[in-house]
C-alpha cells in the first residue's frame, strides 16, 4: 500500500479539517497504512469512521467498506463527500441503485476518483460484485460493525460471516480493519477467528463514558410512565435533543402522540413508515425541528448529532450491547447526558417470550444476553463498573461515586458481609468440576430438585441445598457480586459455565471480608415508590374532598356489587382531589380514567366536585400535569364482531397482525371504554375452574387491577401473568360494564 502523503496531521487537516487525532486513530491510521490487519473496538462517539476514512484517502485503490444497513448508507456517504471537493470521492452499492446509477458508481471507481465505496454484504456476495471488485486496485476492506459477524453478538447477520471467503475470491492481498463499538471477549475471539485476521494490531479504547449518568427506575404501569417521562423531559431537559427507544411500532406513536400534546416536539420513527417520511423525520431532528424521537432500535445509527442529552428506554433491552450502543448515542459532545431505563418483570416475560419460536441455538444465546442485561438493571452496584466488567475493562467505582454519576452510586444501599455465602458458592462450583451454569448453581445452593439436577445426580452431594436458609434474591445477589469482583468467571469458549477464577482460589485458600448490597427487589420498589406518590399528593390534595369521594365509590360499588377499584381506583381519586375536573373531557385526563369509565361512573363525581368548589370558593389549576391522548382502538369493530362470532383469540390476532399480547392490550381499552365482552368461550378453553375461582376471589378483594401486584400474590398458586392478564379482561367486562 504506497501513501501520498506522510505526515497523517498534515492530512488531517486537509481532508477533515481537524489540528489533532482522538485517542488512538493515528496509530490504527498507521497500522492500516502499513497494510496490517487490524481490529478496533471504539465506543460510540470515539470517532471511527476517520480510522479508516483518512486512509482511504491516502491509500492508491479503492476502500471497500462493508456495511450493515442499506438505509444508512447514503448518511455516511454523505458524511464523507461534505468533506471533500467532489462527489465522486465516496459511493455507495446497494440494492436501491438504478442501473445507470451502477454504472456511473463503477466508472468512477474504474477512473480512481473513488476513494471509498460503501458495500453491504449481501452486495458484496454478488457474482457480478466480486467479478467488477476483482479487477480494480482494493486498499483494503473494512468490516464496520463487525460485532455482526457473531452470533453472541447483538446484531448477527449471517452474511457477515461469508466476508472473508468473498475476500479470497478477489484474489489479491488485501490488508481488513474490523471496527466495533460493542464486543465481549467472546464476541472478539469469534470476529478475529470468523474473518481470519492474520496477526492483527488489536486497539481497544475504553469503554467508559464518563458524562453519561446512568438510571434503572421501576416501571409500573403505562400511563405513570408516560407521566414520569414528561415530567422527566420538561425538568431536566426542556427543548432539548432526546431519543425514546421502544420495543414495537406502535409504542413508537403512542408514545409521541403523548409528548406531543404536552407541548414536547416529538416524532415517530420505525421500519413501517414510508422512506421518505423515516428521512423527513431523521432530518428534522437533526435540524431541531424535533427535539424528541421515539423510535425503535433502528434509529441512530450512523446518526452524528453530538447534543443529545438524553436516552430513555420505555421497553429493557435483549442485551447489554444493544443498551450500551443506543445510550453511547447521548452526549457525544462530552457534555452531561442522561440515561433512564424503565424496568419490568413483565417486559422480561414478554421477551422470554419470543425467544421460545427460535431455534435452540438461537433461543439459548438470547437467554444468556437477556441475563446479563436483567443482572445489569437489577443490580445495586456501580452500573459503570459493571458496564465496563462486561467488556472486559476493569474499573474503580470511587469516581463514580465521588461524581454521582449512576444512580446506584448516588444513593448508597446497605451492605453485608457475605463470606460465608461466597465460600460456599466457589466450594459448590469447584467441587462439581466446573460444569454449571448461573440458574443450575442457585438451584442446587437452593435444594431444588430440577431435571437437570436429578439428571447428574447432585442432590446425592454433601453441599446439595446448604443455602436454604437465605432466598434466591440473596443469592443471585452474591453470584453477581461475585463475577463483578472476579472470584468468578464465565467461560468465554463455553458461555455461560461458570469457573472458579484465580481470585476466586485465593479466597478459597484464605476467605476475608465480602461486603455485597443485595440487587434491587423492583416490584417492591415500585409499591414503595406509588405508597410515596399517594404521600405526597395527600400533602397537596384535599383531604376533606378525597374523604368524600372515596364515600361516592362506596356508595357507588355497592350499588354495582362490584369492587369499589371497578369504579375508581384510589389513585384517580386522589387526583379529582387535587385537579378538581368539572366535565367529561377533564375527567378523562385523570390517571386510570378512560372515556367509557367518565361517561360511565363519573357524572355523580363530577356534579359532587363542582358543588364542593362552588360552595368552598377554591380555586382550581389551570393546568393537569400531563395530557393524555384519546385511546383509539384501531381494530375495535373487527375484534367486537370476531369474540361475537367466538373466533380463538390466536386467530384473532393472526387476522390483525397483531401480537397476542397487543391483542390483550386492545381488548383491555375496549372494556374499559365501556363495552361489554362475552369471552366465555375462550376462557373456559384457557383456564382451569380453579385457576379462574382464584383469580376472581383475588380481583372481588383487592384495591386494584394491576398485573404485577395481581402476580405477586397469586404466583405461589402456580398461576401464571398471562392467566391473570387474561382473565381480568372477563372480571372488568363482567363487573365494571
Amino acid at each position: 500500500m504506497t501513501v501520498k502523503d506522510r505526515s497523517l496531521t498534515t492530512a488531517l487537516k486537509k481532508y477533515f479539517g481537524f489540528e489533532q487525532f482522538k485517542g488512538q486513530q493515528e496509530e490504527i491510521i498507521q497500522s492500516i497504512l502499513s497494510g496490517q490487519d487490524t481490529f478496533v473496538i471504539m465506543p460510540t462517539g470515539g470517532g471511527k469512521s476517520l480510522c479508516y476514512q483518512l486512509p482511504a484517502l491516502l491509500s492508491e485503490g479503492t476502500a471497500i467498506v462493508v456495511s450493515p444497513l442499506i438505509a444508512l448508507m447514503k448518511n455516511q456517504v454523505d458524511a464523507v463527500r461534505s468533506y471533500a471537493e467532489s462527489d465522486q470521492v465516496a459511493h455507495f452499492l446497494n440494492s436501491s441503485l438504478s442501473r445507470a446509477k451502477v454504472k456511473e458508481v463503477k466508472q468512477d471507481i474504474v477512473s480512481g476518483a473513488t476513494k471509498l465505496l460503501y458495500i453491504a454484504p449481501e452486495t458484496l456476495t454478488k457474482e457480478e460484485t466480486l467479478k467488477f471488485l476483482s479487477q480494480i486496485k482494493v486498499s483494503f476492506v473494512a468490516v464496520d460493525e463487525a460485532h455482526c459477524i457473531s452470533e453472541w453478538g447483538h446484531d448477527f447477520r449471517p452474511e457477515y460471516r461469508r466476508i472473508r471467503s468473498m475476500i479470497e475470491n478477489l484474489e489479491q492481498d488485501i490488508p481488513i480493519i474490523a471496527l466495533t463499538a460493542t464486543a465481549t471477549p467472546k464476541v472478539r475471539m469469534d470476529i478475529v477467528k470468523t474473518l481470519r485476521l492474520e496477526e492483527p494490531k488489536e486497539f481497544m479504547a475504553s469503554f467508559n463514558r464518563d458524562n453519561l449518568f446512568y438510571e434503572v427506575q421501576p416501571k409500573g404501569k403505562k400511563e405513570d410512565v408516560l407521566r414520569r417521562i414528561v415530567q422527566f423531559i420538561k425538568d431536566k431537559a426542556p427543548n432539548e435533543s432526546g431519543i425514546i427507544y421502544v420495543q414495537n411500532r406502535k409504542t413508537t406513536e403512542e408514545v409521541a402522540k403523548v409528548l406531543s400534546v404536552n407541548d414536547i416536539k416529538a416524532a415517530p420513527y420505525h421500519a413501517g413508515l414510508e422512506a421518505k417520511l423515516r428521512s423527513d423525520t431523521q432530518d428534522a431532528f437533526l435540524m431541531e425541528k424535533v427535539d424528541v424521537i421515539v423510535a425503535t432500535i433502528a434509529f441512530g445509527m450512523g446518526i452524528d448529532k453530538p447534543d443529545v442529552r438524553f436516552v430513555i428506554h420505555f421497553d429493557i433491552p435483549k442485551s447489554i450491547e444493544n443498551y450500551y450502543q443506543e445510550t453511547g448515542r447521548a452526549g457525544r459532545d462530552g457534555q452531561h447526558a442522561h440515561c433512564l431505563t424503565f424496568y419490568s418483570y413483565k417486559d422480561i416475560l414478554r421477551l422470554e417470550k419470543f425467544l421460545r419460536d427460535k431455534p435452540v441455538a438461537e433461543r439459548e444465546m438470547g437467554a444468556q444476553l437477556l441475563a446479563e442485561m436483567i443482572a445489569y438493571a437489577e443490580t445495586t452496584a456501580c452500573r459503570r463498573r459493571f458496564l465496563l466488567h462486561y467488556f472486559g475493562e476493569k474499573y474503580k467505582d470511587e469516581v463514580c461515586r465521588r461524581d454521582e454519576m449512576c444512580d446506584n452510586c448516588k444513593k448508597q444501599h446497605p451492605t453485608e458481609n457475605a463470606k460465608e455465602a461466597l465460600l460456599l458458592m466457589l466450594q459448590v462450583v469447584k467441587d462439581l468440576h466446573e460444569k454449571l451454569q448461573a440458574k443450575e448453581l442457585l438451584d442446587f445452593l437452593l435444594g431444588e430438585k430440577t431435571q437437570s439436577i436429578l439428571d447428574f445426580k447432585y442432590e446425592q452431594h454433601k453441599l446439595f441445598g446448604k443455602g436454604r436458609d437465605k432466598d434466591r434474591h440473596y443469592w443471585n445477589s452474591v453470584l453477581r457480586q461475585g463475577l463483578l469482583n472476579d472470584y468468578l468467571r464465565k467461560d468465554i469458549e463455553d458461555y455461560g459455565i461458570l469457573r472458579v477464577a484465580d481470585a476466586g482460589h485465593d479466597f478459597l485458600a484464605k476467605p476475608s471480608l465480602f461486603e455485597i448490597s443485595l440487587n434491587h427487589n423492583f416490584t417492591q420498589e415500585m409499591q414503595d415508590m406509588e405508597e410515596e406518590r399517594e404521600q405526597n399528593a395527600s400533602s397537596t390534595l384535599d383531604p376533606q374532598l378525597l374523604k368524600i369521594l372515596l364515600d361516592l365509590r362506596k356508595q357507588v360499588a355497592r350499588k354495582k356489587n362490584v369492587p369499589p377499584f371497578v369504579v375508581f381506583q384510589k389513585v384517580s381519586l386522589e387526583e379529582m382531589a387535587t385537579q378538581y375536573p368539572f366535565t367529561i373531557e377533564e375527567m378523562k385526563n385523570i390517571s386510570g380514567v378512560s372515556e367509557g369509565k367518565a361517561r360511565r361512573y363519573g357524572r355523580s363525581f363530577l356534579t359532587t366536585i363542582k358543588d364542593y368548589v362552588e360552595e368552598n370558593s377554591i380555586i382550581r389549576p389551570v393546568d393537569f400535569i400531563i395530557k393524555s391522548v384519546a385511546r383509539k382502538s384501531k381494530s375495535k369493530v373487527t375484534i367486537i364482531q370476531s369474540i361475537d362470532r367466538k373466533m380463538p383469540f390466536e386467530d384473532i390476532a393472526d387476522s390483525l397482525a397483531l401480537r397476542m399480547d397487543e391483542l390483550l392490550q386492545e381488548l383491555y381499552m375496549i372494556i374499559n371504554a365501556g363495552t361489554k365482552l362475552n369471552i366465555d368461550y375462550y376462557i373456559e378453553d384457557i383456564l382451569d375452574e380453579g385457576v379462574q375461582e382464584d383469580i376472581e376471589d383475588y380481583f372481588m378483594q383487592a384495591e386494584t387491577d394491576n398485573l404485577d401486584t395481581a402476580f405477586e400474590e397469586l404466583k405461589e398458586d402456580d398461576i401464571s401473568l398471562e392467566e391473570i392478564e387474561l382473565y381480568r379482561l372477563k372480571f372488568l367486562s363482567d363487573n365494571a360494564n
